[in-house]
């Protein structure tokens, strides 16, 4: 199994950033914890602050992995256009927040990208994408 990770704007400062929030520890060292977590599954990770690469990361996710985990970040509430990308590849995509988005500002309640999104994990702090991975196993053990 092939699962890509997708980060959007500012995930690049977690360990520095409101660490009240999204605590103290930065993606890559979680990064090298998953991998250890799941070794028979093949993780890899994007990261931008622009949102033309974050749609470039999902279309190319398009046949090489079978799901993605995207935390679009900021762009989950603002971007029509990473909804569009999700919408448009077949590559079963789920949203990922660290924080609990529902219980911030009113205008993180709304994600433009959860329509079509198989499902949404948000509130577990960086275990949200340990999550997010086995959901996929789940479908993966189904499937067989």
């Amino acid at each position: 199994m092939k699962i890509l990770i997708v980060n959007g704007p500012n995930l690049n400062l977690l360990g520095q950033r409101e660490p009240e929030i999204y605590g103290n520890r930065g993606f890559e060292s979680y990064l090298q914890q998953l991998r250890a977590i799941f070794p028979a599954i093949e993780i890899q990770y994007q990261q931008s602050n622009i949102e033309g690469e974050l749609v470039g990361f999902l279309q190319a996710a398009e046949g090489s992995f079978d799901g993605v985990l995207l935390n679009a970040a900021a762009y989950s509430h603002t971007s029509i256009a990473l909804a569009d990308a999700v919408a448009a590849i077949s590559v079963p995509v789920v949203e990922v927040h660290i924080s609990n988005v529902f219980a911030r500002e009113a205008f993180r309640h709304h994600s433009y990208i959860s329509k079509y999104c198989k499902g949404i994990v948000a509130g577990f702090g960086l275990d949200s994408y340990q999550m997010g991975i086995y959901w996929f196993l789940t479908q993966a053990l189904r499937d067989q």
